[in-house]
């Protein structure tokens, strides 16, 4: 079995394209560009579990260590907006 590399410009592994979009859409609107790669099969069946679900969302090197803060951010749930404002 072949063992999975990452590049370095992943940010983010997705479990499906809506995952994914909702991600470089956040980056996004913090000013950094932001892109989505799936492979080809997962897209044509659909896919959102196992290797061919997964979508990776890439930025450019420029924007690396901004984007890896923000995700940290997402994943500590510290950019979600209570009920009070």
């Amino acid at each position: 079995m072949f063992k999975k590399t990452v590049r370095k410009e992943v940010v983010f592994i997705a479990n499906g394209m809506l995952e994914a979009e909702s991600v470089r859409i956040l980056l996004e609107s913090f000013g950094i560009p932001a892109y989505t790669n799936q492979e080809s099969a997962g897209t044509v069946y659909g896919l959102t579990v196992g290797p061919l679900g997964e979508v990776e969302v890439i930025v450019p090197p420029e924007h690396l260590a901004d984007a890896k803060k923000i995700i940290a951010e997402m994943k500590a749930g510290n950019l979600e907006i209570s009920e009070d404002e």
